[in-house]
């Protein structure tokens, strides 16, 4: 699959996409509570995305690599689970923390963006991991611009993780998207500055690495020795957090696609996006 540079037209339609994603998560936060479950929200962004913005939910019934189609329009991800967590009845409790990845097709065009939530308050080292993940992505997102490399975002999220003490997951990476849900490039989330592909205009992708509170090791999930097919943890069990941003390579640097009312506001040593 080649990579696909958008045209003014296509970037018109990510930009609506992408708002949206983002605007299902402003929609969520107030409802992410001790007690809630990971269906109802689910649930309440189903209804959100094809109710209220006339879209689709792009995960419901996703193949990917998997052999068993993904059976929810949301990913939720609580503590030990890396990605791909799949919402259930079990009610979230004080001190959790959970990813909500989104992604929503508008007019064909697909928006991909996640957060993390506290619920209600967690330890020093949780909220730490959530924090400096959140950091992590963007340190990759500000090497954004045309003549720059992957591998210096890589490099960028890598060096500022494991500094700090944490550790990025290999397995799993950012992708171009556009039409497709998942499109070239590969964007890693660790490398060597100058390495791999040259970043051009027009081209779109995400930036949402998985960093780890212990090992970068990672495995299938099985409860009750059955694998779902999707859900992916830390070997050693410790917590893990991921932020997902989709951007556009700019004339001159970047533009973060996926930010609404309620996003959180970039880091305080991220320059203003040229």
């Amino acid at each position: 699959m080649s990579i696909t540079y958008k045209d003014a037209e296509g970037v018109a339609g990510m930009r609506v996409a992408c708002r949206l994603a983002s605007e299902v998560l402003d929609y969520l936060t107030p409802h992410i509570l001790p007690g809630v479950t990971t269906n109802q929200i689910d649930k309440l962004a189903h209804d959100y995305i094809t109710q209220v913005q006339g879209a689709i939910p792009a995960p419901l019934n996703y193949m990917g690599a998997s052999s068993t189609p993904y059976p929810k329009s949301i990913c939720t991800s609580v503590n030990h689970v890396v990605c791909h967590g799949i919402p259930n009845d079990k009610p979230l409790k004080k001190g959790d923390i959970v990813n909500c990845d989104i992604t929503v097709i508008k007019d064909g065009w697909h928006g991909d963006t996640s957060r993390m939530f506290v619920v209600g308050d967690a330890s020093i080292a949780a909220k730490r991991l959530c924090a400096f993940t959140y950091d992590a992505m963007w340190h990759g997102i500000m090497k954004v611009k045309p003549g720059a490399h992957l591998g210096d975002i890589g490099f960028a999220i890598q060096r500022f993780a494991e500094s700090n003490g944490f550790s990025v997951v290999r397995e799993f990476c950012g992708h171009g998207i556009g039409r497709g849900f998942h499109e070239e490039p590969q964007v890693l989330h660790y490398g060597r500055p100058g390495t791999l592909e040259e970043l051009k205009p027009g081209m779109t992708f995400t930036i949402e690495p998985m960093i780890n509170a212990g090992k970068r090791e990672i495995k299938e999930d099985a409860k009750g020795g059955q694998y779902d097919g999707w859900t992916i943890v830390t070997r050693d069990h410790s917590l893990s957090a991921q932020w997902e941003h989709t951007v556009l390579v700019t004339e001159t640097g970047y533009e973060v696609l996926t930010l609404s009312a309620g996003s959180p506001p970039p880091p305080a040593f991220v320059d203003a996006p040229a």
